[in-house]
């Protein structure tokens, strides 16, 4: 089989067993027919920063123009919580009661008119202590990796616990992704008619099964797309199974686990999965399976794009 006449740049990559197991797959990868060839990203904490969840600012300046419309919502437990930043609270009510209370924001919009709002957002939006616009908290080092992929004929999908049309709103533009090629958690929409008679989509309040989290993901991703990942990227106990699916799928593949170790640069933590409890830090559970480990610290000469 051909080989592509180019070495895999990867810029921002810093020589090390990291890069040198990323290259090493990426140069496997082409032993493997085009259509296996196939990738699949975790998003917050993976291609872009969620310190804080960039999808939670959104919903936060959507809490904050309701209530300045109505401010009798200031009320409501959900947004006060939101609104004052009560991290307590935020618990006690528990992801799933805020996070319909915030789809009810939403409620009875169309597709266009959501993805419309998602889009402003973020062309505007300022991340709170990067000093930078938040569409400018990608990671320069998976932009250059999907670069790579791609380069390999490779097909990219972004498999994400954030909701899919918030994520759908921005793919292309900032990852070169299709809104086809995203798989996350799906709210329910009503079809209805137009006074013309065409038929037209709703917005519900209504979460589409569960979160895009754990075991959902791969199955989702399956009854979704209908591909297998020989590659894995992730870096919370959320993504657990989908790159263990991506290591079981045959030779080559490769899980690659993001480890924010950063405070200097970007912030220092672990990260966790959101929607259920993890019996085994994901850091240990990589280290236990022979995953390729990504510390932004010592792998990744520059974090964010210039």
């Amino acid at each position: 089989m051909s080989r592509p006449d180019v070495d895999p740049l990867l810029p921002s990559w810093r020589p090390g067993a990291t890069r040198d197991a990323l290259v090493a797959f990426l140069d496997a990868s082409l032993d493997r027919p085009v259509g296996e060839r196939v990738a699949a990203f975790d998003n917050d904490g993976t291609l872009w920063s969620e310190q804080p969840f960039v999808q939670l600012a959104f919903l936060e300046d959507a809490v904050q123009a309701a209530v300045a419309a109505d401010p009798t919502l200031a009320g409501r437990a959900e947004y006060a919580a939101l609104l004052e930043g009560d991290r307590a609270a935020m618990g006690e009510l528990g992801l799933t009661r805020i996070a319909l209370a915030l789809a009810e924001l939403f409620e009875g919009e169309t597709p266009e008119q959501f993805t419309e709002k998602a889009r402003t957002f973020m062309a505007g939006a300022h991340h709170p202590s990067l000093d930078r616009p938040l569409r400018a908290t990608t990671y320069q080092p998976m932009l250059e990796l999907l670069d790579e992929l791609r380069r390999r004929d490779f097909t990219v999908f972004i498999v994400s616990g954030g909701g899919t049309e918030f994520v759908r709103a921005v793919s292309d533009d900032l990852y070169g992704v299709a809104p086809e090629a995203v798989v996350g958690t799906l709210i329910a929409y009503d079809v209805t008619r137009r006074a013309d008679g065409a038929p037209e989509l709703r917005r519900t309040a209504r979460v589409l099964g569960e979160a895009n989290e754990g075991p959902a993901k791969i199955a989702n991703m399956h009854s979704q797309l209908g591909r297998r990942p020989i590659l894995g990227v992730g870096n919370s106990g959320g993504d657990r199974d989908l790159l263990e699916w991506a290591c079981a799928g045959g030779e080559p593949s490769l899980a690659l686990l993001v480890d924010h170790d950063d405070a200097e640069r970007e912030f220092a933590y672990r990260s966790v999965a959101q929607t259920f409890a993890e019996d085994e830090p994901i850091t240990e559970v990589a280290e236990r399976l022979g995953w390729t480990v990504v510390s932004m610290a010592r792998d990744w000469a520059q974090v964010f794009p210039t």
